[in-house]
């Protein structure tokens, strides 16, 4: 199985740049979410339903009941048109015409697994999945969510390179939440609006290749003890696992990811839109260090990523744990190129 008062929520979830929104009247753009009927799946949708650059969200996932999903979501009082398919005959559907295609599909994460263990089962549905983005919209831009996302872009991208139409600016890998907790993290050392803080998160989307840039936090984190930086670094690092194990066996991190998720591709709405200087940080293609792929702050535009922004300076211990991440996002990358060559 592919995964199991509004205007607040929304002013918050979609935060950056929720106020440039323009009226749907001038924008026709289609969004599908595949995976829509699982734990991240659901919470993410209804976000979008409130998104008001979305004019048709087309809900998909093999689970039965992703009709009923998309029936609830229909009776929220906004513009957006929704639509639920279900089962593979109907994917298609769901595909043509979507300018964006949202992927949180596949296993969640449970107790003492790492995203590493979710491979083999994730791994045939996100190949599964683009291959018919490439035949049923081949221009669409591809917002991973699915872990492990250091492996699933790469699958993704090969896959639209054996069909012919690979647009590197295209394939993103969503790293989002790993902002969204650097943020909420810092904001509360720093006893702070978390929505006022900014902090870098570059390398990869899972334990030690994920390296929150503290030292160019935006205010500046209070902390200055190494070892208390250090703390908090493995506590971002880990915060997945954090939620996992206090969901004692009953799902990882859902609401947060949909929140996540629904904020980055508010991103990808504004850059298709027109607007400048859109900044998320995402997992792409890009020559920035030695791997193929990267997280870094990028900017979007109306063909998807439009600039890798880079991530600046970095500190010693910052280059440290860069430098001892780096094999793991190699092999990372490696098993999903080597995957999808199969």
């Amino acid at each position: 199985m592919f995964s199991r008062a509004l205007k607040p929520v929304v002013s918050v979830a979609l935060q950056n740049g929720a106020k440039n929104f323009s009226t749907t009247s001038e924008m026709k753009i289609k969004v599908a979410v595949l995976g829509a009927g699982g734990g991240i799946g659901q919470p993410l949708s209804l976000l979008l339903k409130q998104n008001p650059l979305i004019s048709h969200l087309a809900l998909y996932d093999i689970a039965p009941f992703t009709p009923g999903v998309a029936a609830d979501l229909s009776h929220l009082d906004t513009p957006v048109k929704v639509t639920g398919h279900k089962g593979p005959e109907q994917l298609c559907d769901a595909l043509t015409d979507s300018e964006v295609v949202v992927i949180p599909a596949g296993m969640p994460r449970k107790p003492g697994m790492t995203r590493d263990d979710l491979f083999n089962t994730n791994a045939s549905i996100v190949r599964d999945l683009t291959l018919c983005i490439a035949s049923c919209c081949p221009k669409a831009i591809i917002a991973i969510i699915t872990n492990p996302v250091n492996s699933m872009v790469p699958i993704a991208s090969e896959v639209m390179k054996k069909a012919g139409v690979y647009d590197p600016n295209r394939v993103l890998g969503v790293t989002t939440l790993d902002i969204v907790r650097s943020s909420t993290f810092v904001g509360e050392i720093n006893g702070v609006d978390p929505r006022t803080v900014k902090v870098p998160v570059i390398g990869g989307h899972s334990g030690i290749t994920i390296i929150p840039l503290l030292s160019q936090s935006q205010p500046p984190c209070k902390l200055t003890d190494p070892a208390q930086i250090d703390k908090l670094t493995k506590r971002i690092q880990e915060a997945g696992t954090e939620v996992v194990k206090a969901k004692a066996g009953f799902g990882s991190a859902t609401l947060s990811m949909g929140y996540s998720g629904a904020r980055f591709c508010n991103a990808i709405l504004r850059g298709l839109k027109g607007e400048q200087n859109v900044v998320e940080c995402a997992f792409v293609k890009c020559s920035l260090a030695e791997s193929e792929y990267f997280a870094t702050p990028i900017t979007f535009g109306k063909n998807g990523m439009d600039k890798v922004l880079g991530y600046g300076k970095i500190n010693e211990y910052e280059q440290k744990i860069l430098s001892q991440a780096m094999p793991e996002l190699l092999k990372n990358i490696k098993k999903g190129v080597e995957f999808a060559k199969k």
